[in-house]
């Protein structure tokens, strides 16, 4: 199968190399020109994904119409901040067909849209449309450690064809029709590794990180219902699983940025910081926008958001959310 990778960050990057080890012919669209003839020629990301090398066999170019031309396919890989700029680009080039699935995890910041839906707008229609999540780290997929993932699309045909695609000996695909679901799980449980980062940094050990996890799956679920997923999504790969994984990990860039905020730096000073791109910041101004739309109740992504956009500090916002009144634990 011809496919078209747009963005050649880390995840980028992996899933271009791990669809050309599935046997397809990949092409790789990098924005920035200067690093798109840097990564062609010396075929490896230094910064981001030292010691991985895209075979000559991937064709890397910051040409749209070069990258998608006779394409099947189109795996949209950058920045969810980046989507819709990249799609003007995109649109005009758009081969003939083309299906595309979306691995960019987050919501627009200005219409809180999810990235589905953003692409459906800049296609006005007549595409076919998935997305793909789950705890996926791109340093792991990379180097062919075993990891599993949710292809979500209303065409359950095409949910098919996105398994079939990507699935290998170590990259598992199940499909789902919960696009709503699959997506704000992706998106939702980045801003809650903020909050588990934030624990980190205050030093506050594992029974707060558990309980911000627990207790962050618990509002992403509930908020999630309110727009129409299905709370048994939450209970999977692209939520739970999702959001262990980027609770917990070292490579996790919202956990780590919460972390630094924990240490006591400021949301400018951790950005600085950052190699990536934290999804979660973007993500909790519209998720917050959201719950008080929908009337839902969010304590822990709304301290996140006190924290990184209204000055309150991170020990104060530990200090809320215990203080809040005493309840019944509640479950879906």
């Amino acid at each position: 199968m011809k496919l078209c990778v747009l963005g050649a960050g880390s995840w980028g990057i992996a899933l271009s190399l791990h669809l050309r080890r599935a046997g397809h012919d990949i092409s790789l669209w990098e924005y920035d020109a200067a690093k798109a003839g840097q990564l062609a020629q010396t075929r490896e990301d230094k910064k981001l994904l030292p010691g991985i090398l895209l075979p000559r066999e991937i064709t890397v170019t910051s040409d749209m119409s070069l990258a998608l031309s006779g394409r099947e396919g189109v795996v949209m890989a950058v920045p969810s901040h980046g989507v819709r700029s990249t799609m003007v680009r995109a649109v005009p080039a758009w081969p003939r067909g083309a299906w595309v699935v979306c691995a960019s995890k987050g919501l627009e910041e200005s219409s809180h849209l999810r990235m589905s839906e953003v692409l459906k707008q800049s296609l006005k229609g007549g595409v076919p449309v998935a997305v793909i999540s789950g705890p996926s780290h791109a340093e792991e997929v990379s180097r062919k450690m075993p990891t599993t993932v949710v292809a979500a699309s209303e065409d359950e045909n095409l949910s098919k064809t996105i398994q079939e695609a990507f699935h290998s000996d170590y990259f598992r695909v199940y499909t789902s029709r919960d696009l709503a679901g699959v997506e704000l799980g992706g998106a939702l449980k980045n801003v809650i590794a903020i909050a588990a980062g934030i624990t980190d940094g205050l030093g506050l050990g594992d029974n707060t990180k558990a309980a911000i996890m627990t207790r962050g799956l618990h509002e992403m679920t509930r908020l999630g219902v309110a727009l129409g997923a299905q709370a048994s999504t939450f209970s999977g790969l692209a939520g739970m699983g999702d959001l262990i994984v980027t609770c917990t990990s070292r490579h996790s860039r919202n956990r780590l940025l919460g972390e630094k905020i924990g240490k006591g730096a400021t949301l400018e000073q951790a950005l600085k910081e950052m190699v990536m791109v934290a999804e979660g910041v973007k993500t909790s101004h519209a998720a917050i926008d959201l719950a008080q739309q929908c009337q839902v109740e969010v304590p822990i992504t709304s301290e996140v958001y006190e924290v990184l956009f209204k000055d309150k500090t991170a020990k104060e916002a530990a200090h809320s959310l215990l203080s809040r009144s005493a309840k019944p634990e509640q479950s879906f």
